[in-house]
């Protein structure tokens, strides 16, 4: 008879996170599917996935210290702790197994338990930033010295279990933060007056950012979605992606500073002439503002048009002419008499011009396939 195979904790692990992955993303039977993918016993997958949980559940007794005050609540700074699987900030909750840090729907990973994470994090303070923390505030104690992690750490993602953290480290040194933001404030001021100067400013924010690689945090963001807005061609596609990567991450896909950088993003792709990747991201984006803002909203009825035209460029002018005359029809329906509607009018005249020219020119007359003219 065959000895069962002997699987490393690494294997065991990845093979819960990938489980725990599947239920945040919304898939039916998490677990068969996953073993099926790993070839593993799906009952041998359920012992990993129950046991870790029941780790995760139970750590904080055995996490936490107890030699001072007890029953004390110690919780994170707010925007700090992501989740590694929907990559929404995870907030903390009170239930009847104590405090948790959960996701909002969709996604679907089990709690974790605040006690426990703050207790890993304010270790990893002492380790690395014990003076950050005041004396009278008992450094010593890791559950007190979390409560500082925000001052040397950009954004903490975790995973399966209390301990399953990735911490993301801040790019550069550089200057101090407050004469950083006051440069992306000044930068904003002058970005439509004096672009020289503007660029120089961000330029001296994003000193040591890599776009590609570089940890993530708000002002950097900030500054990069402003430097796209006054680039072209592929400088000004690279710094909109980091901008909106950057976003998402810390604020989700839905915040509003997260839209208007993928709507940058966008537009920047469209000006370079990617008009496929142009048209994906404007859909995603009527799509989210449609839920945010509603779809019966300006900003929602603009991305359509603009979609429209991209869709245009791409040559699917019959789709173009139908998605533009839909958007005019509602935008007259909610919005009687507004200057928009115009706008839009001209721009479906446009289209139905161009359509007429390559409908009556010489290859209309020589009867080309309606593809062909195209």
């Amino acid at each position: 008879m065959a000895t069962p195979p002997k699987y490393t904790s690494d294997v065991i692990a990845d093979a819960v996170r990938q489980v725990e992955s599947a239920r945040a993303t919304g898939r039916r039977g998490p677990i068969s599917t996953v073993a099926q993918e790993l070839n593993l016993d799906r009952r041998l997958l359920q012992t990993w996935v129950s046991k870790a949980r029941a780790e995760a559940a139970t750590a904080a007794p055995h996490a936490t210290p107890r030699t001072d005050v007890t029953n004390d609540t110690v919780v994170l700074p707010d925007g700090l702790l992501h989740c590694q699987f929907c990559q929404q900030p995870m907030t903390p909750l009170f239930t009847y197994a104590g405090l948790v840090y959960d996701c909002p729907p969709p996604c679907h990973r089990p709690p974790l338990n605040a006690a426990a994470i703050a207790h890993t994090v304010g270790q990893l303070v002492l380790r690395h930033a014990a003076h950050l923390v005041p004396a009278h505030t008992h450094p010593k104690r890791a559950s007190i010295a979390a409560t500082h992690a925000h001052r040397f750490i950009a954004r903490i993602t975790a995973g399966t279990y209390p301990t399953d953290l990735r911490i993301t480290w801040p790019s550069t040194a550089g200057q101090p933060r407050h004469a950083l933001t006051e440069d992306l404030h000044l930068a904003r001021q002058f970005a439509s007056t004096d672009p020289t100067r503007t660029h120089h400013l961000l330029h001296s924010i994003l000193t040591g950012v890599d776009p590609t690689t570089t940890a993530t945090n708000t002002l950097h963001a900030e500054a990069a979605h402003l430097l796209a807005t006054l680039l072209h061609s592929k400088a000004a596609i690279r710094w909109a992606d980091y901008a909106h990567r950057s976003l998402t991450h810390l604020h989700g896909p839905t915040a509003p500073t997260t839209l208007t950088a993928a709507h940058t993003l966008a537009t920047a792709h469209r000006r370079a002439g990617h008009h496929q990747r142009a048209l994906r991201l404007y859909q995603q984006l009527a799509d989210h503002l449609a839920t945010t803002a509603g779809p019966d909203a300006h900003p929602t009825l603009a991305v359509r048009v603009t979609t429209a035209l991209v869709l245009n460029d791409l040559g699917h002018h019959d789709a173009a002419r139908t998605l533009l005359a839909d958007t005019i029809t509602h935008h007259r329906r909610t919005h009687p008499g507004h200057p928009a509607t115009h706008r839009m009018a001209e721009h479906l005249d446009q289209l139905q011009n161009h359509a007429t020219c390559r409908n009556s020119g010489p290859e209309a007359s020589m009867g080309l396939p309606a593809l062909v003219q195209a």
